[in-house]
């Protein structure tokens, strides 16, 4: 079927990191009603549309297509085809390039003169819903073609994607109204996005990502958007307050563009949004709470990389987050306490709040997050009682990051052996840590975290302790001081 190359872009659409693909959602129409297993005996292929595949299949590199006497009846993978009630079948949809060992569409490596092309004979395919087109054009970099504006308005699905386009997108593109899928991802294309695209109002995704697109976010007005992925640009707009009338949001992906100002309110409005990555821009304020009842299903949100210096995160911040598996505000310059609601996402799995001027306590409520296999609070100003029990912090071993904090300490009773991640942290009691040491012949020993071994260390201490016994213990470790700065001054 048509939307085979569609699906098979599909990746993790959740990750909060950078991927190579994006998610790419199929056609929802169905194009062929049953398998296309048999040919009626006087069924052929549309005769100019046959003689356009050939030109198409000419310009990419591919002139054993020729040899082919119907190219619906002895097709390959890459190309498929419709009948109508006359028995004349019809291209609906062409793809091109190397997705994987496994998918081997028509590629573009054998094309004449060192570069394949996008042929115009395109246009000649009147019935063409899906054309794809996957790292099939990179020898000879060239703009993406404006006459793609008068292809067939049955068209779907526009796949252009790691191609090495330069220059800008261009605006007749705008005329393909009929559009749910237009992916442009990973080219060089330059100049601004068309505000005329706020007349593809049947789009479901549209992946700009990883080109060099400057200007303002234009407005889109697809109800039907499920998917905005435009990071990796140079856009150096606000967030457009007109994203949350898209409704079927459930990915948006502004991440390491030049976006600034305040992150909008209304975005609380998008029910459906699972995953919303703003990291690397220069925004500035309005962090995107739930305040109750905002972000219902949301699971990912990640705003590291963006200046917020002195503000704080409100108290009631991701109360009602409870799908949220993975919180990303890493070095954002955030201020004051970590709120109680932080301890109140069931489903968390991933925290960063590392590089902040966080102060004060971590919540107590913390103990209850079950599922939480990465916390990263280094380079912060938090003090008290790590409240977590020991088998969770085995559990996050060392992505358990804590160091760098003015006082954060260790509850004796949760134990901790093998806990490198805890480098620097002491006891939070170390007297009563001494004193819970089983003694023998009035000496006992205790255990510490150690902050030059990375793990813990067992100490010696004696119950009936004088000077003598103090300098004793001591004076090994002097003198290996010494003895290591010396070799250090050689």
């Amino acid at each position: 079927m048509h939307a085979i190359p569609l699906l098979l872009l599909l990746v993790h659409l959740l990750r909060p990191c950078s991927a190579e693909f994006t998610m790419v959602m199929p056609d929802s129409t169905t194009l062929v009603d049953a398998p296309q297993t048999g040919f009626s005996i006087h069924a052929r292929t549309d005769p100019d549309e046959q003689r356009a595949v050939y030109e198409i299949m000419e310009a990419t590199g591919n002139s054993w297509s020729s040899s082919i006497p119907d190219v619906c009846r002895g097709r390959w993978h890459g190309i498929e085809c419709m009948p109508d009630s006359g028995d004349t079948y019809h291209v609906v949809s062409l793809s091109f390039g190397a997705l994987s060992e496994d998918t081997a569409f028509p590629t573009c490596d054998a094309a004449p003169r060192g570069g394949a092309t996008l042929s115009s004979a395109v246009l000649r395919l009147p019935h063409l819903r899906t054309l794809f087109f996957y790292r099939c054009l990179v020898a000879d970099p060239q703009p993406i073609p404006a006459f793609l504006g008068r292809l067939s308005p049955t068209l779907h699905s526009l796949v252009l994607r790691d191609n090495g386009h330069i220059g800008p997108i261009p605006q007749e593109l705008a005329n393909l109204t009929s559009l749910q899928v237009l992916d442009l991802h990973g080219n060089r294309l330059t100049a601004s996005i068309p505000s005329s695209f706020s007349s593809l109002t049947n789009l479901r995704l549209l992946d700009l990502g990883s080109n060099q697109l400057a200007g303002v976010i234009p407005e889109l007005n697809s109800p039907f958007l499920s998917v905005l992925d435009l990071n990796r640009n140079f856009l150096h707009s606000q967030i457009p307050d007109s994203l949350s009338k898209c409704q079927s949001l459930i990915k948006i992906d502004l991440s390491r563009n030049r976006i600034m100002g305040s992150i909008p309110n209304s975005l609380r409005s998008l029910k459906d949004l699972i995953l919303l990555d703003l990291s690397h821009n220069s925004l500035t304020s309005g962090l995107p709470c739930s305040l109750g009842n905002g972000f219902p299903a949301l699971q990912s949100l990640v705003l590291k990389g963006n200046d917020m210096s002195s503000v704080t995160i409100p108290g009631d911040c991701f109360t009602g987050m409870s799908e949220l598996n993975t919180l990303i505000l890493s070095g954002m310059g955030l201020e004051g306490p970590m709120p109680e609601s932080m301890g109140q996402m069931p489903s968390i799995r991933v925290l960063h709040l590392d590089d902040n001027k966080l102060n004060g306590s971590i919540p107590q409520n913390f103990r209850g997050l079950d599922k939480l296999r990465e916390l990263r609070l280094e380079g912060n100003r938090l003090v008290g009682p790590i409240p977590f029990a020991r088998e969770t912090m085995w559990r996050m071993g060392k992505k358990l990051r804590v160091s760098n904090n003015l006082g954060l300490c260790f509850e004796m009773d949760g134990g901790g052996e093998g806990l490198e991640s805890m480098v620097g942290i002491s006891y939070c009691d170390p007297e009563s840590a001494a004193n819970k040491g089983e003694t023998k012949n009035g000496t006992g020993e205790t255990k510490r975290l150690s902050s030059w071994t990375g793990g813990w260390q067992t100490s010696s201490f004696s119950t009936g302790s004088s000077a003598s016994s103090v300098a004793s213990c001591f004076l090994p470790a002097l003198v290996f001081a010494a003895g290591v700065l010396c070799a250090v001054s050689l």
